[in-house]
């Protein structure tokens, strides 16, 4: 099915990621991908969908699990030959009030939200088809929480030239100094979603300049977007969009026509470049 185009939404059976293959299930012509860790609760979500009149697709996926991202790897290839579209939008956040120590908080919320990310790109970013669009669902807590590191450590995150074992070392090292309780003396800001985020915007302007250099004429276009403040188990009930709006801006991204050449490399919200 190699002339079937393909998008896949990781962490997409409820929240914002679900909102996502809806609005790509109604706009993107093509197979659309629910995945899950849990198959249950992605048939589930499936159905749901179904009984909206529309049709996704399911595939297992724990972005923790390099086995199972590359099962999704060899499926795609073997079916459709790569894929068009990738949305990284899997991810979790401690709670405000959470009394889980900090360290513990620090290398689990990284493990998924930075590392796992990375894992996925790893393995798919080489399946992108020409046109091809990634997006990787940050937050506007990663720009708060840039603000909140060290001169020396904003300096590394903002450079033009990092590279991505740079970028590693320095989430690893995040992790090293929460787990000895000496980040904030290290200039890190105390907030583990924050950096993990910080993570995936600066992760996003690395790999958008490796397609530059490596698939220049291949117009994948690759960016970071903030969905903004949305009602989901994650961040709460208080927040003031739904999860619908919350998908605006990363399916906007997702579905930018064949002849735009930006953005790229960017952090997007409210469909508008931001500064990093």
């Amino acid at each position: 099915m190699s002339n079937v185009r393909v998008a896949v939404v990781t962490g997409s059976n409820k929240g914002i990621g679900f909102s996502i293959v809806r609005a790509l299930c109604q706009q993107f012509p093509g197979h659309v991908y629910l995945t899950a860790r849990d198959p249950g609760r992605g048939q589930e979500a499936v159905k749901k969908l179904e009984e909206e009149g529309l049709h996704p697709f399911f595939h297992q996926l724990d972005i923790d699990d390099l086995q199972s991202i590359r099962a999704l790897r060899v499926f795609l290839k073997e079916k459709y030959g790569g894929l068009d579209v990738l949305i990284n939008n899997a991810g979790i956040a401690f709670k405000v009030n959470d009394t889980t120590p900090f360290a513990v908080q620090a290398e689990v919320t990284l493990k998924t939200n930075f590392f796992g990310t990375r894992n996925i790109c790893t393995e798919l970013l080489p399946l992108v088809k020409p046109y091809g669009r990634v997006v990787n669902v940050s937050s506007m807590v990663s720009q708060s929480a840039l603000g909140k590191c060290s001169g020396e450590l904003q300096q590394k995150f903002r450079s033009d030239t990092i590279t991505e074992d740079e970028l590693v070392e320095l989430m690893t090292t995040f992790v090293e100094d929460a787990k000895k309780s000496v980040h904030e003396k290290k200039g890190w800001p105390n907030t583990a979603y924050g950096v993990s985020k910080i993570g995936v915007t600066v992760l996003s302007r690395i790999q958008a300049r490796m397609l530059n250099e490596k698939r220049k004429g291949d117009h994948i276009l690759l960016n970071a977007c903030c969905p903004g403040w949305v009602r989901t188990d994650m961040a709460g009930p208080k927040a003031p969009k739904s999860p619908d709006e919350g998908a605006v801006t990363p399916v906007y991204l997702a579905l930018l026509p064949s002849n735009a050449d930006g953005p790229h490399g960017q952090f997007v919200s409210e469909k508008t470049v931001q500064t990093w």
